[in-house]
């Protein structure tokens, strides 16, 4: 039993794993990072807050946790990013791509310019951020992406098309890289939250009413914090999860799956 029960602990370990993580000064990518960290990773801290990446990071005294500034709509400080880990670390086994945004506005009047914005953030930056870590997972023969796509990527939500179709095509991105680099041992799952609590869905967890809608729209009958996300991003990450990639994780409360 006890030679077992290591076995399970070994299958789900991080331990020696080097992995990054984009959005992560708060919500559900704060909460994945220290996940990895606790499940005994090396984990580096992407955020374009520099305040709140030095209060993260310091405030968990954690040798194994740290941070690079990036705005990964800029692809220089990709480059500098994916540069700066490989020239420590000497590998990337691990790449979270947790950051987005949505900017809601009904879709007859919906500006061009929040929709490129959105789509660079959500799409183009992922993109940009999975070819260079492959330029480094390749070589190594192994790597675990994870793409946080959202309910979104699933169902017509009201008054944010830029974020539903982002979302869509992310979803579908995911799929494409795991085609072409799973010959590689390069694994890409979406990792697809329901309605969790964040600063993004602050607004809507708050008002009493919409929160009772959302949350009978679960089997469950709640909302999901960014913790619950953890244990489905440790999964994807680990060996346990040698086998899986081009799938579609839903962490949402069985909304989806839900009829009346």
């Amino acid at each position: 039993m006890v030679k077992n029960t290591q076995k399970i602990k070994r299958l789900f370990s991080l331990a020696g794993k080097v992995a990054l993580v984009t959005g992560s000064t708060r919500g559900n990518g704060k909460a994945i990072a220290e996940g990895f960290l606790d499940a005994g990773a090396t984990v580096y801290f992407v955020d374009m807050l520099k305040k709140e990446l030095q209060e993260t990071v310091g405030g968990l005294k954690n040798p194994n946790a740290h941070y690079v500034v990036a705005d990964i709509t800029d692809k220089h400080d990709l480059e500098k990013l994916t540069k700066k880990v490989f020239a420590q670390q000497k590998g990337i086994d691990i790449l979270v791509n947790n950051a987005g945004i949505s900017i809601s506005e009904p879709s007859e009047t919906y500006r061009q310019e929040n929709w490129e914005k959105t789509h660079a953030v959500n799409v183009t930056s992922v993109f940009l951020l999975c070819q260079l870590v492959s330029k480094i997972m390749i070589p190594q023969k192994s790597g675990a992406i994870i793409n946080v796509t959202s309910l979104a990527a699933e169902r017509g939500f009201p008054n944010n098309p830029a974020y539903v179709a982002s979302k869509g095509a992310l979803k579908q991105l995911t799929k494409a890289l795991a085609m072409d680099w799973g010959k590689y041992n390069i694994r890409v799952n979406n990792l697809v939250p329901g309605y969790i609590k964040t600063d993004m869905t602050i607004k809507s967890y708050n008002d009493p009413i919409l929160h009772k809608e959302r949350s009978d729209k679960t089997m469950l009958g709640k909302w999901g914090q960014p913790e619950d996300l953890v244990g489905s991003a440790i999964f994807l990450a680990s060996d346990a999860a040698s086998y899986v990639t081009g799938h579609d994780l839903h962490v949402d409360g069985g909304w989806l799956a839900k009829g009346l």
